[in-house]
């Protein structure tokens, strides 16, 4: 397959010929490029421009969702944090029902220094 290299090595005239040839038909054929190009460029620049709004619109809903995601953890961690001490509560009153009150340790004031409960 020849290149453009090969072209303009055979022959001076020849690449005088093409030169001549390119700069005669570049104006002619520059507008016809830009002509066609234009609405190709414009389409792409629209496509890319609604792609963008799309992208916004994701990352937009999918903040959303974290956000929902995260108050609900929180509200849940708040519900086990009010629930953990009335659980302590009940159960240390369970305790209290089940033993008898003879035998109930003695609060820590009234034990004796050396005994451990």
């Amino acid at each position: 397959m020849a290149g453009i290299d090969d072209l303009f090595k055979g022959n001076v005239a020849t690449g005088l010929a093409v030169g001549l040839g390119v700069a005669i038909l570049a104006p002619v054929i520059a507008p016809i490029v830009a002509n066609v190009g234009r609405p190709i460029a414009k389409s792409l620049i629209k496509s890319g421009i609604l792609l963008y709004e799309k992208g916004r619109e994701t990352a937009a809903e999918l903040s959303e969702i974290f956000d929902d995601l995260v108050a609900e953890a929180k509200a849940e961690l708040e519900g086990l944090q009010t629930a953990a001490p009335a659980a302590g509560a009940v159960a240390g009153a369970a305790v209290a029902a089940t033993t008898p009150a003879g035998d109930a340790p003695a609060p820590a004031a009234e034990r004796p220094a050396g005994d451990a409960a």
